[in-house]
């Protein structure tokens, strides 16, 4: 109860010091810290154009990228498996072969992924040339009875009759 007495009653003659001042010494920090207002509107800024690049390069380049990244990953999971079968020899723990279990399937299912990205791209390469050579579409434009005529050989008649209407 005195403590809290005390801090009611205002400090006379004495240097009151601020909390962020007593702060600012501790730490170090300048005492008059100026602070920009700063704009909320984020800055978006456009990026130029690559010219020269079309679809098929960006394809390429992702292909690549990634079939890297899986032989990483896949590298770097057989030396972690290497790694946990011995501890697992070492230890003979139940749970060491469990995290090695897991880590086996992990790395099959990231190899499994290669090997989908492989089909995936030679599909996506096979199939402009699986189109047609040459496509003809002929229309006729015309009621049955002139198709009937056509079909025929009766030429002249089609035109003639076409002439007057």
């Amino acid at each position: 109860m005195i403590i809290l007495d005390l801090m009611k009653q205002p400090l006379s003659g004495c240097n009151v010091v601020k909390i962020d001042d007593a702060l600012n010494d501790v730490l170090g920090l300048p005492q008059n810290i100026k602070q920009d207002i700063i704009d909320p509107k984020p800055l978006t800024e456009t990026l130029p154009a690559v010219v020269g690049e079309t679809q098929t390069e960006d394809i390429d380049t992702d292909y690549a990228y990634s079939r890297t990244n899986f032989y990483s990953l896949i590298e770097r999971g057989q030396d972690a498996i290497d790694g946990i079968l011995q501890l697992a020899k070492e230890q003979e723990h139940p749970r060491t072969y469990e995290v090695a279990g897991q880590l086996i399937k992990t790395v099959s299912e990231v190899t499994e992924r290669l090997a989908d990205l492989q089909e995936k791209m030679q599909r996506l390469k096979e199939v402009p040339d699986k189109g047609p050579k040459s496509v003809t579409n002929a229309l006729f434009v015309g009621s049955t009875k002139e198709l009937q005529a056509l079909l025929k050989g009766d030429h002249e008649s089609i035109e003639s009759k076409r002439e007057t209407s």
